[in-house]
This record gives structure tokens, sequence and C-alpha cells, in this order.
């Protein structure tokens, strides 16, 4: 018998989740339907109800219990309705259960009972590992499902490591890990929202500390599981990643816009807390003339947490500082933090006596927590209804001094050790913190937008948030924390590099808009000659994210004049092409909030059957267009980087021609990122300006990549007021432009703006660059012929005089340029080329990976 027994013991140690599983096994007996639900009632009481969304979108809950009852509502999920689905028919066969709809087809096996899905020609998208599929151990509930040999997955949000998340394991616990390694997890934000190359998604919707093994135990299965809660997730199904993604959009809510200056440049340090610091670095930006949008004030600006005071001695006449610094083009953002100060007497009683603390559930009293700066805190319970406008207007008086928005830091809520269980105790209004921790930072941020809106009416908020769950991008923006190396902070090529697929997959979670620390905030810098390449490959990367913030901790100050001469252009090099690269940044934040897409997206994204780009971490498409490969290695003047498919021109040169579907290694020297440009694109620019509304009218200028004969170029820009809310009720114009390559030249046409509710401030011009290689022989507008002039004559004066057509020719660089009116209505240019004129076409560059 003791033999037996070990024997048994042993096996339980060596195959736990077989043993586990053995005994959950489930025979299901009957159906029920519902509308939209399905439910399948399991000869155990347990109960598996399957609502269809949409045609491929399925809800699939799993009650142990058969009760199907949450505690809360969802979080994250806004809709269920998807779109009609019309009259469900279950198709009871002798093995099984089947539900099609247009594009799948449910199948629910009997004995023993599994989920299965297909798509609508049969092919296995989704399955239940054996009987495995559903398993309960009290309140854990695990779910394992068939691992393909050639899955992949990608997602769950702001995640360190690798992309393909393949071979490894994940929580959903918001955690304050300051200066992360570049494999550490948790982190900050939980969207437990994933992808598979077998075209579907899931979304786990479930705010406790939730795990994912995508095949860490097994290679064949994977699994996620949550300790409590309900097992509620979405399948959803699509024919690429970006129909996935747009169907998560649909359940959890589009993105909102950020106002046009926070895609500019902003300067932070962890002591800027203060007017004459401020006002020195706002002089210091314009005197260089390098562009600037935003100077944050870091915890310190408040008197105390969280009174919204401007601290005594440090601000001697807020209101004037705030005023001067918009005259010179500025916006002061300052952070908030979710907690009141026992040092904070008055707030902290007013809180305490009106309930507003997330309580002790040992003692019923507020909370008492510790907290990294101002001591021990109240925690307010942004689940309490009653808390909105209470908080709404302490945080409404710096907005009145001039302020332009906030950034919510420390919502983890942050402290020392988030594995430490006595934090378990807090009670939230809705519920106790292992069911809440998770959301919130949600909950606040949803209570400063919705405060900032009904305070402000039709004035876009600006709130970037460190700690969050999914459905985030309903309230704010993101940025990813302490990134840097804190032992060394020369030594954080690593952490930079790393910083390019957690941001890339912020962007999957749907966090389109967000920023790194630039500089990785983390480590004394010590020796800036020393720090000046690092600092330049961050500014550099940090150009291309959607909110670009330079950020270091303590009083190290890093603006781009502090690191040498060199760093200091190069510096301003990068800066000015985001500035330049604004239209086309803009265009793309508005395809964000229609589509859930961020500009600064994994090739899979735009390639999904190419295999190679699975692998593609230390690279990323901008866009459709444009393909950028940061430097993340010291010293590295060179840069390998995988092109996919179609012919890529070097964006930086624009001549040098590159093949797609290979690896090639190209030169990338200290002043510039690895840049390309996909034939067949219209990349819109504007003039470089200090910050982004210093003139409201300018010139555009389109660089026109010209397709392959037949073929075509095309772009549509868009253009709204950029700071109120009338994206929301489509108030907008756009500009369609097309280039068609043909046999004998390029037909260009402008079309008429399309829209309402905007109009463009004022006349101005447009010119178009094409980058031809070829010298036309004439252009003509609406079929008239226009003037040839010198390309240095073409750009004269091109801000004032709005009624001048001329084109010109540049034999240096192949450039053709047209300069037209922009009047806003249909205009169509025949640009003809002289084919018996051989140009020098650029070098063909064909490099084969060995």
């Amino acid at each position: 018998m003791i033999r037996y027994r070990l024997w048994v013991w042993v096996l339980c140690l060596v195959f736990p989740t077989w043993v586990w599983a053995e005994k959950t096994t489930r025979t299901c007996s009957s159906f029920t339907q519902q509308g939209r639900q399905v439910t399948f009632h399991l000869t155990d009481s347990a109960a598996l109800q399957l609502q269809l969304c949409s045609s491929s979108v399925v809800k699939i809950w799993f009650s142990p219990d058969g009760q199907l009852q949450r505690r809360n509502a969802s979080f994250a999920v806004i809709n269920e309705e998807l779109e009609e689905v019309g009259t469900i028919h279950v198709d009871e066969q002798a093995a099984c259960y089947e539900i099609f709809t247009p594009k799948l087809r449910i199948r629910v096996n009997k004995s023993p009972m599994s989920l299965q899905i297909f798509d609508k020609y049969q092919k296995l998208l989704f399955s239940d590992y054996a009987d495995k599929g559903h398993v309960s151990e009290g309140t854990k509930k695990v779910e394992y499902k068939v691992l393909r040999r050639d899955e992949h997955f990608f997602g769950l949000g702001e995640k360190a490591g690798k992309m393909d998340r393949r071979g490894e394991s994940y929580k959903m616990w918001n955690s304050d890990k300051p200066c992360y390694s570049v494999v550490e997890d948790p982190l900050y934000k939980s969207i437990p929202f994933f992808m598979s190359n077998y075209r579907y998604g899931i979304f786990l919707d479930n705010t406790y500390k939730t795990e994912f093994k995508f095949g860490t135990e097994s290679r064949d299965y994977y699994s996620f599981e949550a300790p409590n809660g309900e097992m509620v997730y979405y399948f959803i199904f699509g024919k690429d990643y970006k129909e996935i993604i747009s169907q998560y959009v649909g359940l959890t809510g589009k993105p909102i816009m950020p106002p046009k200056w926070a895609l500019g440049f902003a300067q932070c340090r962890g002591l800027l807390t203060s007017e004459k610091l401020s006002r020195e670095i706002a002089e210091g930006y314009r005197k260089r003339g390098i562009p600037c949008d935003i100077i944050y004030q870091d915890i310190g600006w408040t008197e105390y947490l969280q009174d919204f005071e401007w601290r005594k001695g440090n601000y001697e006449n807020p209101k004037k500082m705030l005023s001067d610094l918009k005259e010179m083009g500025f916006k002061v953002v300052v952070s908030q933090d979710p907690v009141i100060a026992q040092a904070n007497k008055k707030q902290w009683e007013e809180a305490d006596r009106l309930g507003y603390f997330v309580k002790d559930s040992t003692n019923g009293k507020s909370y008492d927590m510790p907290w990294p700066w101002g001591g021990n805190c109240g925690v307010v319970d942004f689940t309490l209804p009653a808390v909105a406008d209470w908080w709404g207007t302490y945080q409404q008086k710096p907005i009145d001094d001039g302020i332009f928005g906030f950034w919510t830091d420390m919502g983890e809520p942050a402290w020392s050790n988030e594995e430490q269980t006595e934090r378990l105790v807090m009670k939230h209004h809705l519920g106790m913190h292992d069911e809440i921790h998770n959301v919130y930072g949600l909950t606040w941020d949803k209570v400063v937008k919705e405060q900032f809106e009904k305070r402000n009416p039709d004035r876009r908020v600006f709130q970037m948030t460190r700690a969050a769950y999914a459905g985030l991008q309903r309230y704010t923006f993101g940025w990813t924390g302490d990134s840097g190396n804190g032992d060394d902070v020369l030594q954080g090529w690593g952490q930079l590099a790393n910083q390019i697929p957690v941001m890339l997959s912020a962007g999957l979670g749907l966090i389109p808009f967000s920023s790194c620390d630039i500089t990785g905030y983390c480590g004394d810098i010590e020796d800036y000659p020393a720090m000046a390449e690092l600092y330049t490959r961050w500014i550099q990367f940090g150009a291309f994210n959607p909110l670009s913030r330079i950020h270091h901790e303590g009083d190290n100050p890093v603006e781009p004049w502090l690191f040498g001469p060199e760093a200091e252009k190069n510096a301003k090099a990068a800066i000015e092409l985001k500035y330049r690269l604004l239209p086309y940044i803009y265009t793309y934040a508005r395809e964000a909030y229609d589509t859930g897409l961020p500009i600064m997206r994994p090739l899979f994204l735009e390639y999904p059957m190419d295999m190679e780009t699975f692998s593609t971490d230390a690279q990323f498409m901008f866009g459709r267009e444009l393909l950028v490969a940061p430097v993340v290695k010291k010293g590295a003047r060179t840069k390998n980087v995988y092109l996919p498919e179609g012919t890529w021109i070097d964006y930086n040169n624009k001549q040098t021609v590159y093949t797609g579907e290979q690896w090639t290694t190209v030169d990338a020297p200290l002043s510039s990122v690895p840049m390309f440009v996909k034939q067949g694109s219209i990349i819109p620019t504007m003039p470089v300006m200090n910050y982004t509304h210093e003139k409201p009218v300018y010139p555009l200028t389109f660089e026109i990549f010209p397709a392959q004969e037949g073929a075509q170029a095309a772009f549509t820009l868009y253009e709204d007021e950029g700071e109120d809310l009338g994206y929301q009720r489509d108030e907008f114009v756009k500009t369609p432009i097309i280039c068609s390559t043909l046999a004998n030249g390029y037909e260009l046409t402008v079309s008429a703006r399309e829209g309402k509710g905007y109009t463009v401030p004022g006349p101005r011009n447009l010119l178009f660059r094409i980058y031809s290689a070829k010298a036309p022989k004439e252009i003509t507008v609406k079929g008239k012929k226009i003037k040839k002039t010198k390309p240095e004559r073409l750009e004269e004066d091109l801000e004032n005089d709005t009624e001048s057509v001329l084109w010109s020719w540049d034999k240096e660089t192949g450039v053709c340029s047209v300069r037209i009116p922009d009047k806003g209505v249909d205009e169509q240019l025949m640009i003809t080329v002289i084919v018996f004129i051989t140009i020098e076409q650029p070098k063909l560059i064909r490099n084969i990976r060995v």
C-alpha cells in the first residue's frame, strides 16, 4: 500500500495536468437557446455557453457550476452585438452539436465534451485539447487548446521579450518594475488579448492574475488560466491580423485621437518640478531651433499628493508661467497620482470622511498604503461613482490655470513589491483587490478623461498612463515606463533594443498612441560625451514613437544640447524628420481612431503570409509606406534589415533601390536611421516648425515614388481642427492623391477635398516631388502646358505666392517638382517623359541571404 501511494504521488508530481484533467472529463447532455446565446448543459451541472457576437466572433463562457453569473460587468467589452446574426440553428447529431455561420462552423462534441471551431472551408482553427479543454479546481479555471507545430502567437499588449510568444509564459498583473529587464514579466499593463497565425484571436475577459502558457508545458497544447472569476473569452476570426484587430475594436471601443500637438516632441525629467527650470528648458529649445511642443512637470510639482496645488517655492507665478510658455508654443502637462498623502491632512480627512478611499477589509478603515513619494497615503477608490466629480473638481484647478493635460502615473497602484499578499486585503467598491488590481488604473483613467470632457467641452483630452487594462484606448494613451539600465546607463543598449518589440506589442493591444521614455529613464548620467551615441540612437528611435517624450530619472538633464555638438545636430535632425512627417503621421492617427491599427506596426501586420516577418523584432513599419530599422547596437554603423516583397527605396537618399523578400545590410551612420519607402508610395510632408501650430497655413509637399508601369501610387491626406472633438462627429476633410504610371509618363490626379465641418484655414501651395529618374518633356494641368523654371526658383515665396503654377527638373537628383495652388478642387496633371532620353537608373542592390 505504501508503494502504491508513493507511485500515485510521483505521478501527480510528474503529470499534474494529466491527473487533474482526468477528474474533469465531462459529457454534454442537452442545450438551451435564447437569442444569440446557446447554452450546453453538462452531466456534472457545468455549462458551456456560446454567444454569437457576429458571424466571426464568439463569446465562450465555461461555468463549472452552471450558474453563468459574474460579479461585475466587463470593464473592457462595451458591445457584444457586432452585427445581426439572424436566427441561430443548432444541428444536433449523434456525436456532436454544430452551429454554422457564414464564416464559421462551430462544433461541440458530446462525449467527452470538447469545443472545436472551423472556418467555412472546414479547416480547423481552434480546438480544445483532447478532453481537457475546460478544467477547474476550486476557483481556478484552465483552458487547454491544441497547439500546431507551425502555430505562432502575438500580442498580450505591452510585454517585454520577443514578439513571437510561442515557447514563453506570461502573467497579467499590473506591476511597477523599475528598470525592467529585457525579459521582465509582468509589467505595467494587462491586456489579455493575443492573435494566432491560424487566423484567430482570443480575448480573455478576466481581471484576476491570469496566465498564458504558449507551449511551455507541452508541444501539443497551450493554455490560459484564471485563479478566480469567470472563464469568459472571445474567439475572434479574421482573414488577417488587421481584421482580427478591427473586431477587437468593435468589442472594446475605438481609440481616442490625441491633440495634434501631442504628436510632436516633449521634454521631461524626474525633478522637472519648478518654474525656473521649465523656463530654462523652453528657452533652450527655442534658442537652438529644435522643435518641441510639450514640457512635463513630474510628481513633485504639487504641494502634496494629490491636491493639484502648485508647490510653494518652486513656482513663483504658475499662471503667468503657463501663459508665457503658451506664447512660446509650449503646452505643459503635469503628473497626477491616484492617492492622497496623509501629510495632506485636509484633503485626506475629507476623502476619509466621505468614504472615498479603498478600505482595509481586516478593520474596515481606509487602507494605509506606503508610497514611494510623499509618505503613506490613502488609495482613492475610482470604482465608487461618487468619487468622479470629487476628483474632477480637484483636477480642474491646474486646467483652469492653463495646463494642457495629465500623465497618470503609478496606477498599478505602485509599491515596492507587487507580489506582496498583504495588499490583497484592499477592498474596493466593486470588489476585492485581487479582482480590481488590474483594472484600477483603467477606472482612474476613465474618471480623468470623462471629467476633463465634462468640464472642458469639445476639447480633446491629453492623458498618458502607465498602468491599464484592455479597453484603455477609450480613455488614454500610454508609455512603457522605466525601461533603462539602472546599474550602468551606458550599458542600456539591450533595453533600447527591447523597446521596439515592447512598443509594437503595445500597438497590437490597442495602444496606438504611446511613447517610451527616450533615454530609458533609469541610471545616473555621469559622462555625457560617453552617453552621446546611445542618446542619439534613443532619439532616432523615439522620433518614430507616436508620442515622443525625452525623460530621465532624478535631476539628470537630457536635453539634446547637453551631449555635444554632434549629438545635438543628429538629435535635431531626427526630431525635425518627425515634424516634417506630421501630415503623414496625423493621417495615420485618424486611421488608428477608425480601425485601431497603430502607425508603428510589426511587419507581419502588413505581410501576414511572410513568415520571415515573425522574427523581425528590430524593425517596424511606420504606416504602410515606410519601413524603419533603428540602430540599437553600440558602435554599429551598418544594420541588417529584412525587406518584404516589392521594391524598396532608401528614404534618406531617395535613390538607392533594393529588391524585397530578402535580408540586406545597409549603411547606418550616426547621423541617420535606416529608413525605406516602398515603390508606389506617396508621403505627405510639411515645413519644419518650432511647434505644431506655429503657422496655421503652410505649403504641403507630397513625395511621390511612382509605381511600376500600369500601377498607381496613392495617398489620401486627412486634416481636421486638431484639438476639438470634431473628429468624432466626422468634421474633417480628405484630399485623395493618385499618381498613375503610364508608358510615356505620369498622370497625377489631385481630387477635390472631401468632407464637412472643417475648412483649410487659408490659401496654400501643393508641391509634388516625383522621383522619376527620367526628364519630363512637358507638364500639363487640365490640358494646358505650365511654365518650367529652375529648381531653386520653384520654392521661392512658397508660403505667400499662392497663384503660380510651375515645374522644374533637377538632373542631379532625378526629381521632377510641380507647384500648384491648393484650391480644393479636382486637378489633373499630365507629366510626359521623353522616352528616348536615357537617364542612368539608380543602382539596384541585390543581396542574397546565405
